[in-house]
């Protein structure tokens, strides 16, 4: 699966398939959860929350080409990324973008 984050693909003739999306709600455990929040009395990078949202972003990635090669696409166009704050130490991560599919 091609994924680009310009709004259309420069030399090939294609047609929109529809809109392709995946998404996750990832956390961590409440141990590092614990870890995490004593990490703001001194500052700096909380690495296992960025882990959580690599992961995250990952799994929405993998479910929104899943969801493009349901629809018949060959790749996807437009790709974003967006994210919330579900609750303390849990967000949900959403992929999004337009699927296309290759003509001739």
């Amino acid at each position: 699966m091609i994924l680009t984050t310009t709004d259309s693909f420069p030399g090939r003739t294609y047609e929109i398939v529809g809109i392709a999306k995946g998404s996750t709600v990832q956390t961590v455990n409440a141990v590092r959860d614990i870890g995490a929040s004593l990490k703001t009395l001194v500052g700096g990078e909380i690495v296992k929350y960025n882990e959580m949202m690599n992961t995250a972003r990952a799994l929405a990635t993998k479910r929104m080409c899943e969801d493009a090669e349901e629809q018949g696409a060959d790749a996807v166009i437009c790709v974003r990324y967006s994210s919330a704050s579900i609750m303390q130490g849990a967000a949900e991560v959403m992929a999004y973008g337009t699927a296309i599919r290759f003509i001739g």
